[in-house]
């Protein structure tokens, strides 16, 4: 009987060892996994200003000296450039309107579920629902299956809930640079595909 009490205390104690070790790495790799994704939503919030920076309209009396590192493009080219993102992230192909007369739809994405308009906005502050209301109006003129509003900044709580239920997907500057490394991510690999003996 004292034979079973001493195994039972051993495997008891053995049991809260493993139990506290376990634990022990379990708090780690949470605390590890929560520092990457803090540091990884600081690389995609860094990169949302930097594509701000890089399309935003300059003043024409003071403007910026930037580094020749640095890309620097027209305000009117980021609507190609989100129109790229898109096709490459979700497929399908896109049409950028014309840069005036486009009554608010910047481009069109053609997919297999129908078509869908986007309006961009190279913002450095959050949006109000204005451009959602020009983006839902436009889709009911076309009989467009859905639309998107995509910004470098983010929406207003008000432009957030005067979207829900309209088929009108915001993308803020964070879920921009996610499409937008999905993009580059798809891409890879058709080229993966065409040419594995290159990769």
């Amino acid at each position: 009987m004292i034979f079973i009490e001493i195994f039972m205390a051993l495997f008891l104690l053995f049991a809260f060892f493993h139990f506290n070790l376990t634990k022990k790495n379990s708090d780690h790799r949470a605390a590890l996994l929560a520092q990457h994704i803090d540091s990884s939503d600081e690389m995609k919030k860094t990169l949302a200003m930097g594509l701000y920076l890089r399309f935003r309209k300059e003043t024409a009396e003071n403007p910026p000296k930037y580094s020749t590192t640095y890309i620097k493009e027209d305000p009117l080219m980021f609507e190609s450039f989100v129109a790229k993102v898109i096709e490459r992230a979700r497929g399908g192909t896109t049409w950028v309107s014309p840069a005036s007369g486009d009554f608010g739809v910047d481009f069109e994405h053609k997919k297999e579920e129908g078509m869908f308009l986007g309006q961009v906005k190279c913002y450095q502050g959050d949006l109000s629902f204005d451009p959602i209301a020009l983006i839902h109006s436009n889709m009911i003129k076309t009989g467009a299956n859905g639309g998107y509003v995509i910004t470098t900044g983010s929406f207003t709580s008000s432009a957030r809930k005067y979207a829900e239920g309209l088929d009108v997907e915001l993308i803020d500057g964070i879920k921009l640079v996610d499409l937008w490394i999905a993009g580059l991510e798809n891409e890879e690999q058709e080229i993966r595909h065409v040419l594995p003996e290159y990769i």
